[in-house]
């Protein structure tokens, strides 16, 4: 069975930092660029993170640029997005998707290119004091 599992979400202060992963079964995640995205209570879901399939591109979302960064461990079929500095405005429901090979649908937050096959199920970040 094909899966992408998240993993260390939960509740932070407004400054602290998390380090989300994302476990590939079933699959290589080195085959796919790997993007995060999130949803926000009441809104749509957008990408906000991506690491192209070469690892020889980055993006960031304006909103999270100097604060988040992804990173690939291939050895353990793992991608992690290591969030610092966080704020309310992060708290999300975040999700793990593989993208296309030069990350374009987490760029244009848009589901329609191929390879973007596969989903987290989500994993909930709470930024509050």
């Amino acid at each position: 069975q094909v899966q992408l599992m998240e993993s260390g979400g939960g509740l932070v202060q407004p400054g602290g930092s998390l380090r989300l992963s994302c476990v590939g079964s079933g699959l290589a995640l080195d085959d796919y660029a790997i993007g995060w995205w999130r949803q926000a209570p009441g809104m749509g879901r957008d990408g906000i993170a991506c690491l192209s399939k070469r690892n020889d591109y980055t993006y960031y979302e304006d909103s999270v640029k100097g604060r988040f960064t992804i990173s690939r461990d291939s050895a353990k079929n793992t991608v992690h997005l290591q969030m610092n500095s966080l704020k309310p405005g992060d708290t999300a429901v975040y999700y793990c998707v593989t993208d296309e090979p030069g990350c374009s649908g987490t760029f244009y937050s848009t589901t329609t290119y191929d390879g973007m096959d596969y989903w987290g199920k989500g994993i909930q970040v709470t930024v509050s004091s």
